[in-house]
């Protein structure tokens, strides 16, 4: 015990340790319950099912928000909730493109939930690199701050003028990488991502790999690239590594528990990405505005955010209010 507290509470990232292994300790608790509790068998998760399990990991996340302004004070927890929010809306537009992704591959609804759960854990472990990368840099060097809020005005123009754009997964260069280097089976094998089969062209017995693993790498790399928009946004708004982690993390462990219902009505949300293309430009201009009229506060910040994503969200469902979804042969 003598050797146990100083370690618990010894700094790291400019927090206590014990402060960090809560938080993982939380995210372990929440992912073991999921899989070893409420999907220990595959099975097609439904609409209701996918809104309570997003409910549960929304729940947590707001009263771990409460705890870090109670602990760290109102300008953290204020911080932490602008964070987690843009990150959740953000996140929304990662879930078209994994719906492309599970139609491509014709990856049975019973199966989808095995692909993000794992997912999720790569998840973890690039933005822990990515952002702990970030917060080097921003430590470092404080004019990295303005490269952020450049890249992320220009992405959101960039958003906002390719707004309708369909992703070509066909075309993917990562999709035709691993088909050219890695023997792929002609079909799924069940929920496998690996099977040992006879290769036609050797008759020797091969590893091969399957669709449901070239799924899952795709929808990390979908993570990878969304993240290089999200990790900066929220650097804008606090450079506290502690808030963006723990912020982003429990936005996208909610929003992939909610996939299953978005995904059933993300035709409803057509216009939402302008309106979180408004979101990154408002955040990269933030940065630049602090030398011309002060840092503006986080209330601010939180309320121009929740208004732009509230508006767009509304605006969508005005707009394609009666139109049905393409149903899905699977």
């Amino acid at each position: 015990m003598d050797y146990l507290l100083p370690l618990l509470t010894s700094d790291f990232l400019g927090k206590p340790a014990w402060v960090w292994l809560t938080f993982v300790g939380i995210v372990v608790a929440l992912l073991a319950f999921d899989l070893g509790v409420l999907h220990k068998d595959d099975s097609e998760i439904g609409v209701r099912e996918s809104l309570l399990l997003s409910g549960g990991y929304i729940t947590v996340a707001l009263l771990f928000g409460a705890w870090v302004w109670w602990y760290l004070g109102a300008q953290s927890g204020m911080d932490y909730y602008t964070g987690f929010m843009i990150e959740k809306s953000l996140s929304m537009d990662n879930v078209f493109v994994i719906a492309l992704i599970f139609s491509f591959f014709a990856i049975p609804r019973q199966y989808q939930h095995r692909v993000l759960f794992w997912g999720i854990l790569g998840v973890i472990v690039l933005r822990a690199i990515m952002i702990g990368l970030g917060a080097t840099l921003v430590s470092q060097f404080s004019w990295v701050l303005y490269l952020f809020g450049a890249f992320l005005v220009i992405t959101g123009i960039k958003m906002w003028i390719i707004a309708d754009h369909m992703p070509d997964i066909a075309n993917n260069p990562l999709l035709k990488f691993l088909k050219r280097h890695m023997r792929v089976t002609d079909g799924l094998r069940g929920n496998a991502f690996w099977v040992r089969e006879t290769d036609a062209t050797t008759g020797k017995l091969e590893r091969f790999a399957t669709p449901l693993f070239l799924a899952l790498l795709l929808v990390e790399f979908v993570d990878l690239i969304f993240a290089v928009d999200s990790v900066p946004a929220i650097f804008a708004i606090t450079t506290d590594p502690f808030i963006v982690y723990t912020s982003n993390i429990f936005a996208i462990l909610g929003l992939r528990a909610l996939y299953f219902a978005l995904a059933a009505m993300i035709h409803r949300f057509k216009y939402l990405k302008y309106a979180l293309a408004l979101v990154l430009v408002f955040i990269g201009s933030k940065i630049f505005l602090v030398g011309i009229i002060g840092k503006i506060p986080a209330v601010i910040s939180l309320t121009v955010t929740f208004g732009l994503i509230a508006g767009g969200v509304l605006f969508s469902l005005w707009k394609t209010r009666g139109q049905v979804a393409v149903s899905d042969p699977r």
